[in-house]
């Protein structure tokens, strides 16, 4: 397992667990970073901080030090057929058959 700030851009994640139990931790638990979450990294800024990640149908931006009290447990790149498809079983027509 990782942590969020290790996420390769285009690559996904679930959450497991945020460190700490803190003001900041208790906040990234309120926007929806809570166990289980699937999450993917979308974007980064030209130096590298802050990064954008997507999650439960919204864009968040985080830096690097936040990111890294997320603990994640990395899962594999979307490919361009699952995001045209929307349900990542790659048949195209939304069945899980």
């Amino acid at each position: 397992m990782v942590t969020l700030d290790h996420l390769a851009l285009g690559h996904a994640g679930v959450i497991v667990s945020i460190d700490g139990n803190d003001p900041v931790s208790r906040r990234l638990a309120d926007l929806g970073l809570v166990p289980k979450t699937p999450i993917r990294a979308v974007r980064r800024a030209p130096l590298g901080d802050p990064t954008v990640y997507e999650l439960r149908g919204y864009q968040l931006c985080l830096r690097r030090g936040e990111a890294a009290r997320v603990e994640i447990a990395e899962s594999h790149a979307r490919t361009a057929s699952d995001t045209a498809n929307g349900n990542g079983n790659g048949n195209g027509n939304g069945d899980s058959t």
